[in-house]
């Protein structure tokens, strides 16, 4: 017997009625990006790894998944680099292209290529899937879709408040009660500064972007392996652990980093983030409600070491589920491509953990994933000719319909209509053919009713 066929690890296949999930999330986050004037791009899957490397912090970059040269690409490789091993530097010379980690290096990339051509501020979204090297669990696939919104040439913090209101939009359509968290690198660079770590920037905030997954303690742990002191992992205790509301959280930070220039900066740009959104809001204890929370949350650090500004990320309320949307400003990204001085600040929805999350709620709508409104039963020769008429006037006004193509036994064709969750179905025999009318049936409530064409169309509609 041959061997049943399999797809790699953390990746999935998507049938019918998931695709029909997954066009309802596209969709949605689609229509609210054009609500606020964004445009679609697309760039290829494959980007150079002159591209990709370095973009992303050491972690990342052995997350790459990289291409083999085409040909014979051990050519120009000696016995003596064989026989090393040394993976990474084999990889450079064998290497020249990568699948694309996330879309806003490939996006950064696009802006300078076709910078002639693009009206500054420009606002795009980008709905492509993105690969990672990771190890595959739950909720953490190789293979996953993101869901991007990205502004460049503006250094207006306007756009922070339009991407946070743009993220409550979502997932209020969606009806996913949500926390959206807030922070800023420049918080975070200050409190390196005033505990003398300044050189220990990423070294912290990767160590502190753990804390939800790994706890205090072995975030504490890392921290001395990255070569802080006691002491200085000591000073960040009451900083990593604060509490209260945005406003007294901000207020304290102020306070411990009245020294730092870059993190006073910091708390001024959140503090005129909040107070926007709180201007469109109510006030629920002291925290701006939306219609979802928004917190101030100083272990944010979001590990991607482009993030120089605001940063944000997202995570349901009512199930199990890591980050399921995050982002920030990266004003130094393009300079990396030849275009200094450009500032950008994006989100991205990750659409395969939002799709777990409402299936996890049961969420969608029955039309959702409904694709046939309307099925057709087939008893045979003259009724499908009688019926074909009928059917093309009913596709014609909107509604998806479709004749069911074998004369087989009633039972199989209903069951057909059932497994595919289709709400109507039509019959028409002798007596409705010489009527010339239909009968529809309800499939939900088994209620039948004899109706012209047109009354068809209509009860449907």
């Amino acid at each position: 017997m041959a061997q049943k066929p399999s797809i790699p690890k953390g990746t999935r296949d998507f049938g019918p009625v998931e695709m029909a999930k997954r066009n309802y999330i596209f969709n949605t986050i689609r229509s609210v990006y054009e609500l606020y004037g964004f445009q679609q791009i697309e760039t290829p899957a494959q980007e150079t790894l002159q591209t990709l490397m370095g973009k992303y912090g050491e972690e990342g970059d052995k997350l790459l998944f990289k291409i083999l040269n085409s040909g014979d690409y051990l050519n120009k490789i000696t016995d003596e680099e064989l026989s090393e091993r040394n993976t990474l530097r084999l990889a450079s010379k064998i290497c020249e292209k990568g699948l694309r980690y996330d879309l806003t290096v490939p996006f950064a990339r696009y802006v300078v290529m076709h910078r002639e051509e693009l009206q500054l501020p420009f606002k795009r979204y980008q709905m492509q899937p993105v690969w990672r090297a990771d190890r595959p669990q739950k909720g953490r696939y190789r293979e996953f879709y993101q869901f991007d919104g990205d502004v460049v040439g503006s250094d207006s913090l306007l756009n922070e408040v339009e991407l946070m209101q743009i993220v409550d939009t979502v997932f209020t359509r969606f009806g996913v009660r949500v926390q959206i968290k807030i922070n800023n690198r420049k918080i975070l660079t200050g409190i390196a500064e005033v505990i003398g770590a300044a050189d220990k920037i990423v070294d912290i905030t990767v160590a502190i972007d753990k804390l939800d997954k790994i706890g205090i303690d072995n975030v504490n742990a890392e921290l001395r392996e990255d070569g802080l002191s006691d002491e200085q992992i000591q000073k960040l205790q009451p900083i990593i652990m604060l509490e209260g509301t945005n406003e007294q959280k901000l207020e304290t930070i102020a306070q411990v980093l009245a020294s730092s220039e870059t993190g006073l900066k910091g708390v001024e740009e959140t503090k005129y983030i909040l107070s926007m959104l709180n201007g469109q809001c109510s006030m629920v204890n002291g925290q701006c409600s939306m219609v979802n929370e928004i917190q101030l949350d100083l272990t944010l650090a979001r590990g991607l070491s482009y993030y120089t500004g605001a940063i944000f990320e997202v995570k349901a309320l009512d199930t199990p589920m890591g980050s399921i949307s995050g982002g920030g400003r990266y004003d130094n990204l393009t300079g990396i491509f030849g275009m200094p001085g450009l500032s950008g600040v994006g989100i991205s929805f990750g659409v395969d953990r939002i799709y777990d999350v409402l299936n996890a709620l049961d969420l969608y709508p029955k039309d959702s994933v409904s694709a046939t409104q309307l099925l057709f039963i087939n008893f045979g020769e003259k009724e499908t000719e009688y019926c074909l008429p009928i059917l093309s006037k009913v596709r014609a006004s909107g509604i998806r319909s479709e004749l069911y193509p074998d004369a087989a036994k009633m039972k199989k064709q209903m069951s057909y209509a059932n497994a595919k969750h289709i709400p109507f179905v039509v019959l028409a025999g002798d007596n409705e053919i010489a009527a010339q009318k239909v009968t529809l049936k309800n499939m939900e409530t088994g209620e039948q009713l004899l109706v012209t064409p047109d009354e068809l169309i209509e009860k449907v509609k």
